[in-house]
């Protein structure tokens, strides 16, 4: 959803289509999420650390949900390989820290204003009632840019501790289950911790749980600078070792998972807790991501060409964020007042990226003959 390895015509001439690839294929899942939401009207509620944990009334409907979970830590990752990639560049053309650092300051705020206007318009318009304020995703990811522009000048394995002390300290700070609806009234443990909250201001993406992938992708993207070819092999090694890590949590069902599992069929061993980010969701959602961005590195000759269509996508995120939104919310109001089956659904979602495709294509262009423009914050 946001994209900060841009800026001017050198540096997109340089992009690497494998991260531009694996950023376009999350936001068609994103995209897949949302179309269930205003158009399905069947998104499942919950996957909270308290209250009532969604229950899935067949396959579809839960594995539907479930391959869009690898959306959000996608996009703080990216983000953080984008950050790293962009403070390397600009050091290389004379740069100061504080030029970029402060570079990051506006652009984080960007989105937090963002999430508080344009995007919370668009959600309003959705099926369910929705708060006077909400702490969406863009909040967690400008939020995430801003702090985690303090550690650029870090090296990977400094980046790696902050990020395993952010993965494992989460899960003993959070509130017990227990305490759900009790603590609402916290606006710091909402704003940056847990998820909750009231009909005024509801959080569904704290702060720090959602800085670790961000950390991480910091660490990726300085690999990425020395040696582009051993980071794609890291991921998927590393990818690997978090789904191991997952099966080693979730099996016994104890520390990493927040909350016990609701049974124990095959959904509800992958039906985690989202909100905030259970250690389990984490290894589960990065480490199926970390492997599909090093297989997509793999990926050459027709295969590339291929590949180009879903870059398209991941070259303008943004701006594919806010436009979808609305178009999903309008083709349910207006195609699907009633809702929709899951199988029809799908129909919208593909008609709806179908719509989006030239709109991005034309977008890009814009933005690339516009590179000093305000345009570069989108």
């Amino acid at each position: 959803m946001v994209n900060v390895a841009v800026g001017d015509r050198a540096t997109r001439s340089h992009r690497n289509l494998a991260l531009d690839s694996f950023r376009g294929l999350i936001v068609v899942l994103m995209a897949l999420d949302h179309a269930n939401y205003f158009v399905a009207r069947l998104h499942s509620t919950g996957e909270h650390w308290g209250g009532d944990f969604p229950a899935y009334g067949d396959a579809p409907s839960f594995l539907t949900r479930l391959v869009t979970h690898p959306a959000a830590p996608g996009f703080s990752f990216l983000m953080g390989v984008g950050m790293a990639l962009f403070a390397a560049s600009r050091r290389s053309r004379g740069w100061s820290e504080r030029a970029i650092i402060t570079h990051f300051l506006l652009r984080g705020l960007v989105l937090i204003g963002l999430q508080l206007t344009l995007i919370n318009l668009a959600w309003r318009t959705g099926p369910q009632s929705f708060p006077d304020i909400y702490q969406g995703v863009l909040i967690a990811l400008g939020g995430g840019m801003i702090l985690g522009s303090l550690f650029l000048r870090l090296r990977p394995l400094w980046l790696l501790a902050i990020a395993a002390l952010l993965f494992v300290g989460i899960e003993f700070t959070h509130p017990d289950p227990s305490l759900w609806g009790t603590n609402f009234g916290e606006p710091l443990g909402l704003i940056f911790g847990y998820s909750g909250g009231s009909d005024f201001y509801w959080s569904n993406y704290p702060i720090l749980p959602w800085l670790e992938p961000v950390v991480l992708g910091l660490a990726f993207g300085k690999w990425f600078s020395v040696d582009p070819e051993e980071a794609f092999k890291r991921s998927i090694s590393l990818g690997a070792a978090f789904l191991a890590g997952y099966v080693v949590l979730r099996v016994p069902d104890g520390f990493g998972n927040i909350r016990p599992r609701a049974g124990d069929d095959w959904i509800s061993y992958l039906n985690v807790v989202k909100y905030p980010p259970a250690m389990t969701f984490t290894l589960l959602t990065m480490g199926v991501n970390l492997i599909l961005l090093g297989l997509l590195a793999r990926v050459g000759g027709t295969g590339s060409k291929l590949l180009e269509p879903l870059a398209v996508l991941g070259r303008v995120p943004l701006f594919f964020y806010v436009a979808h939104l609305y178009l999903y919310s309008a083709m349910g109001a207006w195609l699907a007042p009633k809702g929709t089956s899951i199988g029809a659904m799908y129909l919208y979602w593909l008609g709806g990226l179908l719509a989006l495709y030239p709109l991005c294509v034309w977008y890009g262009r814009f933005k690339t003959r516009h590179p000093d423009s305000l345009l570069r914050f989108i």
